[in-house]
């Protein structure tokens, strides 16, 4: 059931793709929006969303939603789709391209499956916890770089809350110091993809949002990987902090962490 739910959620992501990717050709910064300090959202996000619940709805119909436009209210009472139906918003409106379409399914409290779209590159990130995880129909793994050394890590800037900034620049520039390099991608559902195929060996944030991150969660795990919280528990989609990792330097990773994070 989920391999089969899971290729049908693909079309759903592509086809919001192709809109979102339509919509950027002539997209106006006068129809920017403001949920937020520096939190931007356009008719673009919205309408996207509108058209994924609707595509979702025929797939499984007793499921309900949580949404970051908050498009549709409706709790299913055993499965709810995740969505972010434009990750990178900021990057769209600027015409930078690194953004993409996020779909995970719950099951109660347990993803069961993810769909990451990233629309520039055509590249469809998947999987469900009953498969591995897929690049365009291409099994992926995580690398297999064994040290914060060896590796090239992703991060994302905080642009509302900035209680723990310091915290993060002190770790930013140990880290810096430390690999091969830090990337800032603009999508956090990107850098959890990147990581879960190799381009990255970790990505670490705070301050996210389930649906940041569901999608991404299932695709790295299924990838081989690791994603835990600051304090190496389980707990992410709730956290509002996150570590994925390629499961060789998780413990690295999490102590350097916590020298900065306690």
């Amino acid at each position: 059931m989920l391999q089969n739910l899971t290729n049908q959620v693909t079309e759903v992501a592509k086809e919001a793709g192709e809109f979102i990717r339509q919509e950027r050709k002539s997209f106006s910064a006068d129809r920017i929006e403001f949920k937020g300090l520096n939190d931007l959202v356009s008719y673009v996000d919205k309408t996207a969303e509108q058209k994924i619940v609707a595509s979702l709805e025929k797939i499984l119909p007793e499921a309900g939603f949580i949404t970051e436009e908050k498009t549709t209210t409706k709790v299913g009472e055993r499965y709810n789709w995740i969505i972010d139906p434009l990750d990178g918003t900021t990057n769209f409106i600027h015409g930078l391209p690194v953004f993409s379409v996020s779909i995970a399914l719950q099951d109660k409290d347990k993803l069961v499956a993810g769909v990451v779209y990233e629309v520039n590159l055509d590249e469809c990130f998947y999987a469900s916890i009953d498969t591995p995880a897929y690049l365009n129909g291409n099994e992926i793994k995580v690398s297999n770089a064994p040290t914060i050394a060896d590796s090239l890590l992703a991060t994302g800037f905080p642009y509302y809350d900035f209680s723990k900034q310091q915290q993060y620049i002190n770790l930013f520039s140990e880290l810096m110091k430390s690999c091969h390099g830090l990337r800032r991608m603009g999508s956090a559902a990107v850098d959890l993809v990147y990581t879960a195929c190799g381009r990255f060996e970790s990505f670490y944030e705070y301050n996210l949002n389930p649906w940041d991150i569901a999608a991404g969660v299932v695709i790295v795990k299924q990838a081989g990987g690791d994603v835990v919280n600051f304090s190496g528990g389980e707990e992410v989609l709730n956290s509002r902090e996150l570590l994925a990792t390629n499961g060789k330097i998780t413990a690295e990773m999490l102590s350097m962490i916590d020298r900065f994070f306690k």
